[in-house]
């Protein structure tokens, strides 16, 4: 999805068609200076704001209608210049077109690229799939590179190579639930995944994507024989449209999944709920069962539609849930089917740049205590120690959620 463009300041302040004045302003030194209220009247002023905008949701958006016809919209400054250098804007325009065709052409060779090394990476992933459901071991060479050579790892090792091996590990068949905990480390998708969706996806097998031979891509999902569904994969296809954005990226345009063709009383994006009614005439009561959508990561393979004309209100809230849909597809595709073993492991996790993330929060939330705290340092003295206990707790680093 294209995003957008950030402003950036001139390095020689120039006029614009937003900002360019009609006529000079008046230079005086009896100008008079820009009045700044204090921060209390600020506030003051900012919470009639708020509390006005929340009991008119219709004024925001005309307001925000408003804002939205005046983008873009000429001061009348470019019209005002002499022919001769409007025509050398014009010109440079048509540079612009140029590079934009190239911007494409860039962007279409990238794709190319990008399908010559996934056909590379195939054979890798079919040998991990084989490993993972126990139709083949890995090699001494593949085992002997992927060890740690650390004294922790070793003794580790010494400590359970001396233990006898029990009975039942040698009937254990290739990694079970590997996807299913590759994916409970993958934040994005372990916030999807509710306690009814694991018992399905331990039957996960495999998860791979292919290309289409336009510009998008699918997803497959590989199940084996379980008691849910009756499909063996379960397929999102994400299209992309055929014009390329602003700088030749590519725009999603939506995405398609397949129907899961459930078990009777196995559908897991349902649940039942059960009333009681009673007849006004009778006196008696019966049993009514209804079925209401619930939360599930199965869900995933039902996406949001695109908003239309009629759905105004609604429009922010889909744009969102596509946005995330869209963000959870290329998870999928550029996090977790590369790097699975990574994300089995946990090891994927420390690239997350979590404790950034969560710094840049918490900076946050500090200034906004020291705002408060300025206003009223004295009334902080008197206060005892116990309002620390209400404080916001410093989160713990991210779990590996294995199973």
């Amino acid at each position: 999805m294209a995003e957008p463009i950030k402003n950036r300041r001139a390095e020689v302040p120039a006029p614009t068609p937003q900002n360019t004045p009609a006529s000079n302003a008046p230079i005086s030194s009896h100008a008079q200076q820009p009045g700044v209220a204090s921060i209390k009247e600020e506030d003051l002023d900012r919470a009639a704001a708020a509390s006005i905008f929340a009991q008119n949701p219709k004024l925001v958006q005309m307001i925000q209608g408003r804002l939205g016809s005046l983008v873009g919209r000429s001061s009348g400054y470019i019209e005002s210049l002499p022919a001769v250098v409007r025509r050398r804007v014009a010109g440079l325009k048509g540079i612009q077109k140029d590079h934009s065709k190239l911007e494409a052409e860039f962007q279409e060779e990238v794709l190319q690229l990008e399908k010559k090394y996934f056909a590379k990476f195939t054979p890798l992933y079919q040998q991990r799939a084989a490993i993972v459901n126990g139709s083949e071991e890995p090699s001494e060479e593949q085992v002997k590179a992927g060890e740690e050579e650390n004294e922790e790892e070793d003794e580790t090792k010494a400590e359970k190579d001396d233990k006898p091996a029990s009975d039942n590990a040698e009937l254990v068949k290739g990694i079970p639930e590997f996807w299913l905990s590759a994916m409970k480390n993958q934040i994005s998708l372990a916030e999807m995944i509710t306690d009814r969706d694991e018992a399905a996806l331990r039957y996960l097998t495999d998860i791979r994507m292919e290309y289409l031979d336009k510009p998008g891509f699918r997803l497959i999902f590989e199940f084996a024989e379980n008691d849910f569904f009756t499909n063996k994969t379960v397929t999102k296809t994400y299209f992309y449209q055929n014009e390329s954005g602003y700088g030749g990226d590519f725009i999603y345009d939506h995405a398609e999944g397949d129907k899961i063709n459930w078990k009777e009383g196995k559908d897991l994006t349902v649940r039942i709920e059960s009333k009681k009614q009673r007849n006004k005439n009778t006196k008696q009561t019966r049993i009514v069962k209804k079925t209401v959508p619930t939360e599930s990561f199965f869900n995933f393979f039902s996406p949001p539609k695109a908003p239309t004309d009629d759905d105004d209100d609604a429009a922010s809230d889909i744009e969102e849930r596509l946005e995330l849909d869209y963000q959870l597809g290329e998870d999928i595709k550029e996090k977790l089917i590369p790097r699975a073993i990574d994300w089995f492991t946990g090891e994927a996790l420390a690239f997350e740049e979590l404790d950034d993330l969560e710094e840049e929060q918490f900076d946050e939330d500090d200034d906004d205590e020291d705002d408060d705290l300025s206003e009223d340092r004295d009334d902080e003295e008197e206060e005892s120690d116990d309002d620390d206990d209400g404080a916001k707790p410093k989160q713990e680093a991210q779990e590996c959620k294995q199973s």
